[in-house]
């Protein structure tokens, strides 16, 4: 679990409940310690600046390019994503889709949506978006897994997954377990942080 920003503690716990060995990674050596990396919302801008000065960014794009899984939520979406509307923002280019900061509104627009996501079973999710980013164009070796007023809001491209609600604030695991999946399916013991 990326550990410079955002909702860690949530999502320790629910990596936790679902059986998973989780802790927070701060340094590169960190990233040495885990075989998966969720990166958490947050304030994406300020994020790139702590992995860039820390050298995580380097790291965690080695590591993912190599087949390490990673998942991005709301921030964590954008960071992974090869780029922004209208920002000239740097990513860590992870995943082949363009989003679009803020795009269901500000903090006082935040709503928990039923959000359909077949890969997950028929019960919709509850998904909570908080100034949540959508996919603008995605690439053709993504798949859209949810989509919200038409726009991709789930995303997966081989060993990275993206969602711009944040599953750590509810108590449906189904998202972590689904992760937790992509990490059992590279072979890996599930130390996910």
């Amino acid at each position: 679990m990326l550990a410079l920003q955002g909702d860690v503690i949530e999502h320790l716990a629910a990596l936790e409940h679902c059986g998973a060995s989780a802790f927070a990674v701060k340094t590169p050596a960190d990233l040495e310690r885990v075989d998966a990396l969720i990166v958490p919302g947050g304030e994406s801008t300020a994020v790139m600046k702590l992995l860039e000065r820390s050298g995580l960014g380097r790291a965690i794009v080695e590591r993912t390019r190599a087949g390490m899984p990673l998942w991005g939520t709301c921030m964590g979406m954008i960071v992974a994503a090869h780029d922004v509307v209208g920002l000239d923002q740097p990513t860590l280019d992870l995943i082949d889709i363009t989003v679009r900061r803020n795009a269901f509104g500000r903090q006082n627009d935040s709503a928990q949506v039923e959000l359909a996501i077949p890969a997950l079973g028929k019960a919709p999710f509850p998904a909570i978006f908080i100034r949540a980013p959508w996919i603008e164009r995605q690439g053709r070796n993504v798949a859209v897994l949810a989509q919200r007023e038409g726009r991709g809001v789930m995303a997966r491209e081989g060993n990275v997954l993206a969602t711009s609600f944040h599953p750590e604030l509810g108590t449906d695991a189904r998202v972590h377990q689904y992760f937790l999946q992509m990490v059992r399916q590279q072979g890996k013991a599930s130390t996910a942080a």
